[in-house]
């Protein structure tokens, strides 16, 4: 379907139905936020009319749902007030009402089931505002949060979401999309989870924190130049349950890797993959005559709220997460079991625990996030002792419930990251988002690489023994029952 078009309707702010308390108006970024790169956030979600049914009988009128949408969006607003303002300047948002930017678009051409049969991953920007995707925010005074919803001829419509992510983790956008759903569905309000703002007096802000211990400044080293090339793989059930037999089958019975879980193996199998692809590339250290594979970190994004003791709430709004991060050194990479990676991945997770979380609250947190920063260079350059290291980094948006967001119109029938722009020359980083498939006992991988990188991936026998190419989210084993 590369012959769609979405075509602009309007652009508009949608202001809070109630004005933001003045002495809320100045709301303050917390440290973990301070670490975090000032880019948007996407999240995209795809909401098909059924194909034997009119629309009429199951949206209404697209006016309607439109008003329905913007007056929803307009009340959640009042809760979620500092998305609805702009930034001061880099540790601050004036909370000033200004609004969220709407956008509507429609797609005359092309039914969503169509476009969902056989999704190409380099149009899905499109369905975000003004086609951006891991974009760089403005600096002051641009806006916190941008929403585009495309109507499509059947019925069908989808919701883009960018959300700056120095206030808001992939987390804190679940809530935020829960909430406007709810008030959508005129949930009673008792109902509707509220966020809470507590990050900035649990995390304080600190001048002291060196810029160049942010997310960043580490990723800056990683930076590469040349075609990134998105592609969208899917792990089913059945797949997922080989990979967890294969790791628990090459370790013992008292080792860590037991029982896995999903993310874990699906992490594993993709680490292992894209440090062949990549040493398959890349010049190889000569040490004595003999090359060797270059070391190869990953990051995964852990989830800091579910660490606290007691938990923090998940209504808690801003960052609380931090990256795990883990080395391979001087190992083929074909001769790596499974097992190995997964109790890697588990090691480095379970360093962010309870004391961790407690060690960077109050006005000591600096000094630790500072000494954790440190820590995790040190990793990067002990394991790059020559100056040479792969890296990828994970984040996972499994479990986090996005296909339970119901405007009152049924369940998104997918739920997607987005691809990159087909430019000849851009600068990326290695980089994979999981998510769950509809029937959420399932994996999608979206993969971030070279183009030549990607191309050895594609055709790794191993990968794609359990990784399936070109699925549609509409096929038996991606969701839960038949749309």
């Amino acid at each position: 379907m590369t012959n769609m078009v979405v075509k602009i309707i309007s652009k508009e702010c949608i202001k809070p139905s109630s004005p933001t308390p003045q002495h809320l108006k100045i709301h303050k970024l917390s440290l973990l936020d301070q670490l975090i790169p000032s880019i948007y956030l996407p999240g995209i979600l795809y909401y098909p009319i059924h194909p034997n049914t009119t629309p009429s009988v199951n949206f209404g009128d697209t006016c309607q749902r439109s008003e329905q949408l913007k007056l929803s969006l307009s009340e959640t607003l009042t809760s979620f007030y500092p998305l609805a303002g702009r930034f001061r300047d880099n540790l601050s948002i004036d909370c000033n009402d200004e609004g969220v930017s709407y956008t509507e678009a429609e797609v005359e051409s092309t039914c969503l089931f169509q476009f969902l049969n056989h999704p190409d991953v380099s149009l899905l920007s499109q369905f975000l505002p003004s086609g951006a995707g891991f974009s760089e925010s403005e600096g002051p005074g641009a806006p916190l949060a941008m929403i585009q919803v495309t109507n499509f001829a059947c019925g069908g419509y989808v919701v883009g979401v960018l959300v700056s992510h120095m206030v808001f983790d992939g987390t804190a956008l679940r809530t935020f999309f829960k909430a406007w759903a709810a008030r959508s569905r005129n949930t009673p309000a008792s109902d509707i989870c509220m966020p809470t703002f507590d990050a900035p007096s649990l995390f304080p802000q600190s001048d002291a924190f060196p810029q160049e211990a942010t997310m960043m400044t580490f990723w800056r080293r990683f930076l590469r130049m040349g075609k990134c090339v998105t592609r969208r793989f899917v792990f089913d059930a059945a797949a997922i349950a080989s990979l967890k037999d294969k790791a628990a089958a090459n370790t013992t019975s008292s080792s860590s890797a037991q029982n896995p879980t999903r993310v874990e193996v699906v992490t594993a199998l993709i680490w292992k993959c894209i440090m062949v692809a990549l040493a398959f590339h890349n010049h190889e250290i000569t040490d004595g005559g003999q090359k060797q594979q270059r070391p190869t970190m990953i990051t995964h994004a852990v989830n800091l709220r579910q660490r606290a003791v007691p938990p923090f709430s998940e209504n808690c709004m801003g960052n609380f997460m931090f990256q795990a991060a883990a080395t391979v050194c001087s190992r083929k990479a074909e001769e790596l079991e499974l097992g190995s990676l997964v109790i890697l991945i588990r090691e480095a997770i379970k360093k962010l625990d309870g004391n961790i979380v407690e060690s960077l609250q109050g006005d000591e947190g600096v000094t630790k996030l500072c000494e954790l920063s440190k820590e995790m260079g040190y990793t990067f350059s002990s394991a790059a002792s020559n100056g040479n290291l792969d890296y990828i980094g994970f984040t996972s948006w499994c479990n986090f419930g996005l296909y339970d967001v119901d405007f009152g119109w049924g369940k998104p029938i997918w739920m997607s990251s987005v691809g990159t722009h087909n430019a000849p020359e851009s600068v990326f980083t290695n980089a994979v988002v999981l998510t769950d498939t509809r029937s959420r006992d399932g994996v999608e991988a979206w993969i971030y690489l070279g183009e030549q990188e990607m191309a050895t991936l594609e055709q790794d026998e191993n990968f794609l023994a359990f990784a399936a190419t070109d699925h549609s989210p509409l096929e038996p084993g991606n969701h839960a029952s038949d749309p």
